[in-house]
């Protein structure tokens, strides 16, 4: 049984890995041509690929699911085209217990993919995401149509990039007071964190809090406030892409904030239950082949995968803002696609014996 087990996994294995390495890469490809129209002085095609490449685990995080999914149709799919599995079955070999071997080349990925996409794909993605910005706003030549917007009381910060040293590069502080009036305006070109405060260079300070307004220059400024580099980085990419300790960290401090934190509570719980939803879709990739697949094509087994991976995907992308819209829980936004794709897959493997 060692044998087989390991012949079913290799197959299983092997589909996967083939099917992520090629989505991946035709994502890549898509991703640098759509960067290629940014191309300027300073932000050529080398520093496009290699802004492109420091992405890569965060697609390999992302596309871990379908590939999954659809691996494990063409796996399972090429054992069913050669009579394989008829005759595993005939030996005497369960419906259960090769669904057990084909899940764990599954969980395998699901693992490897969880670990970059907890420690390596947000580093690498904040690091890109400022990088690009540097690369594409030179000698300091930042604007705020290009910069993100972060709220701290009664403050409003746009910045540009943050680099992993802890500098900050085009700042820009509104100051409004409690009746909702502008106050005063803050411009510095960077901006250094000195462990419990920022100190900011070359900084114009304009004032409008009386009848008329003044303007300031200051070469350094210091900014006292609880926002670290850390927590400017976490703004720099999506929700999704934090690990799990940083949105964690990120959706305590909103709440402290008063602000609100759902987005980040959504993605907290997508990215915990995203080993569930690897075995849901892998689950359902293995009732179709024992099921309403067993005869299909090749292609026809990979278009219904597509699908599949589509709809779960989209059903997630539905979810997630009706839970904020509706206001239940994001946990149940996360979790229904999941539990839909078991009890499919478990009817359909029912139907199947």
């Amino acid at each position: 049984m060692n044998k087989l087990d390991n012949y079913i996994a290799r197959t299983v294995l092997a589909a996967i890995m083939l099917v992520l390495l090629i989505i991946v890469g035709l994502d890549a490809v898509t991703e640098f041509i759509d960067e290629s129209e940014d191309v300027t002085e300073t932000y050529g095609f080398a520093q496009v690929t290699y802004y492109v490449l420091l992405t890569l685990p965060d697609r390999v995080y992302e596309f871990v699911p379908p590939s999954a999914l659809v691996g494990c149709m063409v796996g399972l799919g090429t054992l069913a085209s050669s009579s394989e599995l008829v005759i595993m079955r005939a030996a005497g070999v369960s419906t259960a217990r090769l669904t057990w071997i084909a899940m764990k080349p599954a969980f395998l990925v699901a693992a490897l993919g969880f670990l970059v996409g907890e420690y390596v794909a947000p580093r690498a993605e904040q690091y890109a995401e400022t990088y690009r910005a540097l690369a594409l706003n030179p000698q300091e030549n930042f604007s705020t149509e290009q910069g993100l917007w972060k709220r701290e009381g009664d403050t409003f910060l746009n910045f540009n990039a943050v680099e992993a040293n802890g500098v900050a590069h085009g700042l820009t502080l509104l100051q409004f007071n409690s009746q909702n009036q502008l106050q005063s305006a803050l411009r510095a070109n960077s901006a250094r964190f000195e462990g419990d405060h920022w100190i900011m260079e070359k900084v114009l300070q304009t004032d409008f809090s009386s009848w008329e307004t003044t303007r300031k220059r200051y070469a350094t400024l210091r900014w006292d406030t609880a926002i670290t580099p850390e927590l400017l980085a976490m703004e720099i990419v999506d929700a999704d892409r934090l690990s799990l300790s940083d949105l964690y960290r990120y959706s305590n401090y909103l709440d402290r904030q008063g602000l609100d934190s759902d987005d980040y509570q959504l993605a907290l719980w997508k990215k915990l239950l995203q080993p569930a939803a690897i075995g849901g879709l892998v689950l359902v990739a293995i009732s179709f082949i024992f099921g309403p697949l067993r005869e299909g094509t090749m292609g026809f087994r990979i278009f219904a995968g597509v699908v599949v991976g589509i709809a779960f995907r989209t059903s997630q992308d539905l979810l997630g803002p009706a839970s904020l819209v509706f206001g239940f829980s994001p946990l149940y936004a996360a979790l229904t696609p999941i539990v839909i794709c078991l009890l499919v897959g478990f009817l359909l493997l029912g139907r199947a014996r």
